[in-house]
């Protein structure tokens, strides 16, 4: 296991998972706070990376395309405070986030992770029920209908429609995008069968965000919904007949000699890579301790 503990969080690898739990320091963000403990699977993860400076250091993952409901929800649009994705380390604890990272990528290479986008979701997304006052009103989900509840900074027309609820069965997409410059931002459903052009001024099924201090855990409304949507690059479903006792049977799960013939195999497969000059003597050796810990 490796772990790192520092003032903006911890970080803690068991092989399989990470575990990211914010840090209570004043600086960690709003939204690192609300969202919680977070834990990243290996599969989801693309890259991670630590860069050292004068002052502190950062570690960084770097996440599949399409794994994390709240990286799809925000669009990119998070900053480096709110993204729960990064660490700031201690000029004294570099050697840590260094092991950490070489074990992060040594599991990583032994499991063969793909870089290719993802067609589901593999982390679950904020917990509900969730609720968030920001903007021009109170957005609550519970998980299976959104409710949107106006304050008195509510454009008077949108106000007159009353409280919102809509089920998650008529969400089409939800959307979060920050306020930047003197442009307002928005948090905004779309609903099924009634597309709109309003702004989010004016457009009862959106909260206008200006920018203040609760806007970013709007996003983590919108990821709590987004989990819950069918994902955007999942296959579309065939149609298939009615599959028969045999097709439907349990696999057997796999012996402890299929496990250690595996391994076995994927040593071969890593000196025949260091070999042909694809890994390097560092990255073999790396990856060849992983599995020798495996077996």
């Amino acid at each position: 296991m490796a772990e790192i503990i520092q003032r903006d969080g911890t970080w803690t690898f068991d092989g399989e998972m990470l575990r990211l739990v914010p840090g209570h320091d004043k600086n960690v963000s709003l939204l690192r706070r609300t969202l919680g403990e977070v834990t990243v699977p290996l599969r989801a993860l693309a890259g991670i990376a630590f860069e050292q400076g004068k002052k502190s250091g950062r570690l960084r993952l770097r996440l599949r395309d399409g794994a994390d409901p709240l990286l799809q929800a925000a669009g990119g649009k998070l900053t480096d405070s709110a993204d729960p994705y990064q660490l700031h380390v201690d000029p004294d604890r570099y050697g840590v986030a260094e092991y950490l990272v070489d074990e992060v990528r040594g599991a990583h290479l032994i499991e063969q992770v793909p870089a290719t986008p993802c067609d589901a979701y593999l982390l679950t997304g904020p917990s509900v029920p969730l609720s968030v006052s920001a903007g021009d009103a109170t957005a609550s989900f519970d998980g299976e209908r959104v409710r949107l509840e106006w304050n008195w900074k509510t454009e008077e027309a949108k106000a007159a429609t009353g409280t919102r609820s809509l089920a998650l069965a008529d969400v089409a997409a939800v959307e979060w995008l920050p306020a930047v410059g003197l442009e307002n931002g928005h948090l905004r459903f779309t609903v099924k069968n009634a597309p709109t052009e309003a702004p989010a001024k004016y457009d009862p099924n959106s909260v206008e965000l200006w920018g203040f201090k609760k806007d970013p855990l709007m996003a983590l409304v919108a990821a709590a919904v987004q989990v819950r949507l069918p994902h955007p690059a999942a296959p579309a479903a065939p149609k298939t007949l009615a599959a028969t006792p045999a097709q439907t049977a349990v696999p057997a799960p796999q012996s402890p000699a299929d496990d250690h013939d595996a391994l076995l195999r994927r040593l071969r497969e890593l000196g025949e890579l260091h070999q042909a000059g694809i890994l390097t003597a560092e990255e073999f050796a790396t990856a060849k301790q992983a599995v020798l810990r495996r077996m």
